[in-house]
Formats: structure tokens, sequence, C-alpha cells
């Protein structure tokens, strides 16, 4: 395996060359990096004592946590022999100390007091045996985490927290609609809507995993990005708390013309209904707020250069359930489309909230209703 040598935040490390990520025997995707970014500024805002990335691959996300974050103990693990291996290699590269396996596993007491405990083996196995162990549990895996949910569940401290990654969004959203019953139990949405509601799929799953071990969640940011779907959530424990995140899930249902609603409840009322997905907040304005402080102090950590651009897009972004399209509700009620920033004047007049939204570049996120939306596009018909 040729080894090339990269350098992401304050973090460097060994990756095998290969003319697609893909074919590499070890995965690191650079695309990932504002994903890491982000992760890495809200492990430093949340500030766990013991952190476990449960799918490591090169091992760059736990490096990064053990250099840039106040973590005292990060857990790195993955069930490929060669990606342990390079692992190893990589803490050699970053703190200059030799790593000598035991049984599949390797311990390294750094200098600075912290500790790194390097594993090979399955994650679900790895967190079974730590129960209640970590207070951060970050799953990243390709394609769906749902595999994962229980044990790490089980793994984290009751009142942890979790950051959950699925790739799988063509599920989520809908191209694959028997898999995302399968697997997240949910009626996903094509169309305009579908990453949001995939995000908010993904979301409910995880609150109704967490409610079997009376478990409830708040969520302190989730977004949807490049190929991905990501999620911080913290724990709350208690039968109360896990009833409180149940009432948050609900329903969506869209007409041909774009207009959609949505309402909590177990079991949808009508037909057509999308879901059951999260209808509750999608960031904690604190915890975002202190993200951009964090990136805004340390700007030589970050390593994708849109990380805080991105991130201040979340922050101005207007936290209500979905979005409105401007293209497709152009399309669908014979509009000319408008710029995005002329619809949003318009309804801010009209003396409602609206943003952008980072779901689409062509969307508006307003708590204005459908007609008043139609409205600022033009001479929307009822209007």
């Amino acid at each position: 395996m040729e080894l090339v040598e990269i350098k992401e935040g304050l973090a460097r490390i060994l990756v095998p060359k290969a003319e697609r990520i893909y074919d590499a025997p070890v995965f690191y995707n650079p695309v990932m990096a504002l994903n890491r970014d982000l992760s890495v500024l809200a492990v430093k805002a949340i500030s766990p004592k013991r952190v476990l990335d449960a799918l490591s691959a090169t091992g760059i996300r736990g490096l990064r946590y053990s250099l840039e974050t106040p973590a005292e103990e990060v857990w790195m693990n993955d069930i490929n022999e060669g990606a342990f291996n390079l692992i190893l290699k990589n803490v050699g590269l970053n703190f200059g100390v030799e790593s000598v396996p035991e049984g599949g596993r390797a311990e390294v007491k750094l200098p600075n007091g912290k500790r790194l405990v390097v594993n090979l083996g399955d994650a679900n196995k790895l967190m079974a045996e730590k129960f209640r162990y970590f207070d951060f549990i970050d799953l990243d895996p390709f394609g769906s985490p749902v595999e994962f949910l229980d044990s790490a569940l089980r793994s984290v401290k009751r009142r942890g927290f979790l950051g959950v990654t699925a790739t799988d969004t063509g599920v989520l959203c809908g191209a694959y609609r028997k898999a995302c019953l399968r697997k997240y139990l949910a009626e996903p949405i094509r169309g305009e809507l579908c990453h949001e509601a995939g995000l908010r799929i993904l979301i409910g799953t995880v609150v109704r995993y967490a409610a079997k071990y009376d478990l409830g969640v708040d969520v302190l940011l989730a977004y949807y990005r490049d190929h991905y779907f990501r999620a911080f959530l913290g724990l709350k424990s208690g039968a109360k708390k896990a009833d409180e995140s149940v009432e948050m899930l609900g329903y969506l249902w869209q007409e041909k013309n774009g207009k959609f609603r949505y309402e909590t409840g177990f079991l949808p009322e009508e037909q057509g209904a999308y879901g059951p997905m999260w209808l509750g907040s999608l960031k904690d304005e604190k915890f975002v707020e202190e993200l951009v402080k964090l990136a805004k102090a340390e700007p030589d950590s970050i390593a994708h250069k849109k990380t805080l651009q991105f991130l201040s897009l979340l922050h101005e972004e207007l936290d209500v359930p979905f979005h409105y399209d401007t293209h497709a509700l152009a399309r669908k009620n014979g509009l000319e489309v408008v710029k995005v920033s002329k619809a949003i004047e318009t309804l801010r007049s009209l003396g409602f909230s609206a943003t952008r939204t980072h779901f689409s570049p062509t969307s508006i996120k307003t708590n204005a209703p459908f007609e008043a939306v139609l409205k600022s596009m033009g001479n929307g018909k009822g209007c």
C-alpha cells in the first residue's frame, strides 16, 4: 500500500494513494473535511472527557479530536486490519510515540496526559463492552448508521452526546423507498423537500431508538451537505424526557402546487403522509453561536475553506420546518422565477420572517403562509 502524507486541521496523516478514493484499501474522503471541522468545533463546545470514533478508517477524525479538543481520552476503532495498522502509523506521525498492539488493541499515554486507544474489531462489539462509558460517540459510517444505534445508545452516558452521519441520501430522499421503509420505518418524499425530510427522518429514527432506553433527544445542530446528513444530538435521561421527544415526531403532506403542511402525532390522520419524522428544531441557537465563535477564534485549525461560510449560513437560517423552492413553485404555479433575495425582501416587507436555507440555494425558509409566498413571487393564484 503506497502512502502519501496530507495535513488536515492540526493533524498530519498518511493516506493510501489511489486514483479514486473508493478504490483505496483504507478510506479517506477529503470532501468530508468540512464535516470533520464542524465535528471538532462541536466536541470543543461540548467538552466531553471520553470520546469514541467508532468507524475510524485512517484515524483522521479521532486524531483531530485528540489534537484540537479538550477530550482527555479518545478511542479509535476499525474492523479492518489495514486501517488499524494505518491508524497506529498516524498516531506515531502526530505524537512521536510507537504503539505496540496487544490482542488487537493499543493504548498510548501522551506527554500532555491524554490517552489514546486504538482498537481492532467490530464497532458494535466494542460499544457493547463499554457500557455507559463514553461522553461522546461519533458514528460516521459508509451508508446508514442504523445498525450501530442500539449499541451506541447503550455505550454513551445517559446525558452524553452523539454525532451521527448518514450517507445513504438516496434512501432517505425517496429514490429507494423500500430501503427507507426497511431501515428507517418511514415513508420518504421525493422532490424539493426530500433533503430536509430525509434529515428529519434520520433524527426521528434516533429519537425512536433512544426512547426505548428512556432517553430524550436534544438536537444541537443538524444539516445536509454534499452527499450526507449529519446531526449532533444531546441525550436527556428519563421516561418523561423520552416522551417529550417522541411527541415531536409527526408527518408531512404536500400538494401538487407545492403547498405543504405538517403535524405531530404518533400515527397520521390522513393518507398520503410522509414520515414519521422529527418536526422539532434543527439547531440550538446558543450552541451554533458557540461554534461560530470557536471557528473565528482558531481559523488555523479549519481544514475546509468553506466551513465558516457554511456555519454562518446555518446560524442565520430561520429554524422552522421545511422550505419553499422558488423554482419549483414557479413551475407548479405558472409563475416567473424571481431572485431568492427579492422574494425574501418582499416577505419581510409583509411582516414575515424569511431567510435563505442551506438545503437549497433556490429556497426560502419562512413563517409566511403559502399564499404570501406566492405573492412574493408575483401574481400568484388566489392572491
